[in-house]
C-alpha cells in the first residue's frame, strides 16, 4: 500500500484560500493598502512592502497563460511516487502583470505545451475536504 498523499496545512493566513479550494474557487489575498494580489500572502506585502497589509481575499478568474513548464519523473515525496509522471505548469494569472503560480497540469505530462499556452484552474481533490488548485489547457466556456 502506498503512502497518502501530502495534503495543505493551513494556518491563520492561508485558510481561506485552502477553505475555497475545497470548494473549487480560486481566490487570492488583495492588500488593503495598494490593492496588489499576493501569493502567498506573507507579513508584509511584497508590492508596497506595508507591514499592515490587511489582506482580504477575493475570487479570481483563474485564467492564465504558461511561463514555463517542467515534467517531474521522480518523487522523494511519499503519496507522489505512484503518480509521477507529471507536468507542473509556471502560470502568470490575467488578474495581475507578474502574478504566478505553479500547480499540476491535469491534462497530462505528454500534453502539447507551448510558452504563452492559455490555462484555467481546476481542482484536484486530494482528500476528504481538501482540494488543491490545478491548471488545465484551454479557456472556459463562456
Amino acid at each position: 500500500m502506498s503512502a497518502p498523499r501530502p495534503v495543505p496545512v493551513p494556518d491563520v493566513r492561508s485558510a481561506p484560500y485552502w477553505e475555497a479550494a475545497a470548494r473549487h474557487t480560486l481566490v487570492l489575498a488583495r492588500c488593503g493598502r495598494c490593492s496588489a494580489f499576493a501569493l502567498p500572502p506573507g507579513v508584509t506585502c511584497p508590492h508596497c512592502h506595508t507591514t499592515d497589509p490587511d489582506f482580504s481575499y477575493e475570487q479570481v478568474s483563474g485564467r492564465g497563460t504558461v511561463r514555463s513548464w517542467t515534467v517531474v519523473r521522480q518523487s522523494a515525496l511519499p503519496g507522489l511516487a505512484d503518480e509521477v509522471p507529471f507536468a507542473l505548469v509556471d502560470v502568470e494569472l490575467d488578474e495581475q502583470a507578474g502574478l504566478r503560480m505553479i500547480g499540476r497540469l491535469l491534462d497530462g505530462p505528454n500534453s502539447p505545451l507551448r510558452v504563452g499556452d492559455r490555462v484555467r484552474v481546476a481542482f484536484e481533490d486530494v482528500a476528504a475536504g481538501v482540494s488543491v488548485p490545478a491548471f488545465t489547457l484551454g479557456e472556459v466556456a463562456s
